[in-house]
């Protein structure tokens, strides 16, 4: 029996999506251990001085920015974009009825 997951597009939406998910998720984990690590460095070195905010700073901008392309463009903004495509065909096949414009012209 052939599988044939993989020719379906919700699969490969929701595939791609894990792939987003695990990316940004590796993303925080990996920026969250190595600033638990610049923190102990930095307090243990000079606790009078915490440097260790400038490097968290930056790079949590680049996480946060990570997050909401992910959260908003995979969650928010896709479920929106075919929230509204769905209300304009309703529309359309409310105006016109299921055949197009074009078809009934004729």
């Amino acid at each position: 029996m052939p599988d044939d997951k993989h020719d379906d597009p919700a699969y490969e939406r929701a595939r791609k999506r894990v792939e987003e998910l695990r990316g940004f998720y590796t993303h925080l984990g990996v920026y969250l251990a190595i600033m638990l690590g610049l923190f102990l460095i930095n307090i243990l070195a000079n606790p009078r001085v915490l440097w260790f905010l400038w490097p968290a700073i930056g790079w949590g901008v680049f996480v946060l920015f990570h997050g909401v392309t992910v959260w908003l463009e995979g969650g928010v903004g896709r479920r929106w974009e075919e929230r509204k495509t769905r209300q304009f065909m309703e529309r359309e096949r409310s105006r016109w009825g299921p055949q197009p414009p074009q078809s009934r012209a004729r």
